[in-house]
């Protein structure tokens, strides 16, 4: 190997690693704003006056505009290939999520929800594209690391704005948003544009390679999807369980849901390198049976032994995240953002659109504990799903 092949290959490397911790720092900073409305919704109830059913109507207008239209965004991705999709999104989620402390009714805080979740759809696809792309060695460690990132964002962000908004008013909670921007400035600076977006030959969108490998891929979808509504409705109801059925201050269920997800980004991260180390297929189903008694665990009992078994049972839940993403990338490797949306971004949405309003529609009618209770079953659901996927994928 020539010394210009070997010069090529590390500036290559060097290249990588530098748009990996770019786009890392992106995802957490996009995940801090898109955990926002979780920690928030007890204060905007108290001052909106709406209703539990209306708290999931605000997280599906949320979860839609931040996962389900992603696909849209994966596509557009991969068509136009200009990095203002990844650049330009944290400060768009900073400056609409932080200014929901401003809004003067629901249904202000409905568009508002709505247009910073369109700045997280617009990051995700073309960031975990780039990411699952730019190496072909320990792929699972790579995409580990940048959505951990999103996850330790998802952490800090109910315990940020909560803190923010105990010091200076929900009313001023807009200063959140002065890291969104800080990020864009220096992605917008600094973030090489995705290879080819100067090519006068556009990608365009090719069903075939989806169609080859249908089967795995269907299974890969709805493992996700039966994974994310548990994720998704954890997230969402945590700190109000947690507040009016067990007592705890805003600040304590906030801290409580940072706790979950910090877990969860562990979780996310050491997935990773045991998809590496013994395959994805082992770990989506050893992730999927050991995460429910856990969470079953939290909802059970009370104390120190509720918030580890609910911490624990983030941290194996999550075990999947960078392992579907790769799967399906491998899978299709010509359209990763697009292939990425639909498992990180439409499968989450889906689930968060169908599962949110239901589960407080639920608690309303019952108890959060009951609603929350009832979304266990569906790890079990997915690990008897995952037991159909084969256990060695070709992409198409």
């Amino acid at each position: 190997m020539s010394s210009e092949t070997i010069s090529l290959q590390r500036g290559i490397s060097r290249a990588g690693i530098s748009a990996l911790i770019l786009l890392s720092l992106g995802h957490f900073c996009v995940d801090l704003y898109s955990s926002a409305l979780a920690a928030l919704q007890p204060l905007l109830i108290d001052k909106l006056h709406f209703s539990l059913t209306q708290a999931g109507v605000l997280g599906g207008v949320m979860i839609f505009s931040s996962s389900v239209l992603q696909p849209v965004y994966g596509y557009l991705s991969d068509r136009y290939r200009s990095r203002l999709f990844s650049a330009l999104a944290p400060a768009v989620a900073g400056v609409f999520i932080s200014a929901l402390g401003m809004a003067p009714s629901f249904g202000w805080l409905c568009a508002m929800v709505a247009l910073g979740a369109a700045g997280v759809a617009s990051f995700h696809p073309q960031a975990s594209s780039r990411v699952g792309m730019s190496t072909t060695a320990n792929r699972g460690r790579w995409m580990a690391v940048f959505i951990s990132s999103g996850s330790m964002g998802m952490a800090v962000g109910p315990a940020y704005f909560t803190t923010l908004a105990n010091r200076v008013g929900l009313e001023r909670s807009i200063w959140a948003a002065l890291p969104g921007v800080a990020v864009t400035l220096l992605l917008l600076y600094v973030l090489p544009p995705p290879a080819g977006h100067d090519s006068s030959e556009r990608p365009r969108f090719d069903l075939g390679p989806l169609r080859a490998v249908w089967k795995p891929l269907t299974i890969l979808y709805f493992a996700v999807f039966l994974r994310s509504i548990v994720q998704i409705g954890f997230t969402q109801f945590i700190p109000l369980y947690l507040a009016r059925e067990r007592g705890f201050s805003v600040t304590s269920a906030s801290l409580t849901l940072s706790l979950y997800s910090a877990a969860g980004a562990l979780g996310g991260f050491l997935g990773g390198y045991f998809a590496d180390r013994f395959g994805g297929r082992q770990v989506i189903l050893v992730s999927m049976l050991g995460s429910a008694p856990f969470l079953a665990l939290f909802l059970m009992t009370g104390g120190v032994v509720s918030i580890a078994s609910l911490a624990l049972g983030g941290l194996i839940l999550l075990f999947t995240i960078p392992v579907n993403v790769v799967m399906a990338q491998e899978l299709v490797p010509s359209q990763a953002a697009t292939i990425s949306a639909l498992m990180m971004g439409f499968a989450w949405g889906v689930a968060g659109v169908i599962f949110i309003p239901l589960t407080g529609w639920v608690a309303d009618r019952t108890s959060l504990h009951h609603a929350l209770l009832m979304l266990v079953v569906f790890p079990l659901l997915g690990f008897l799903l995952t037991l159909k996927l084969p256990r060695e994928l070709r992409h198409a």
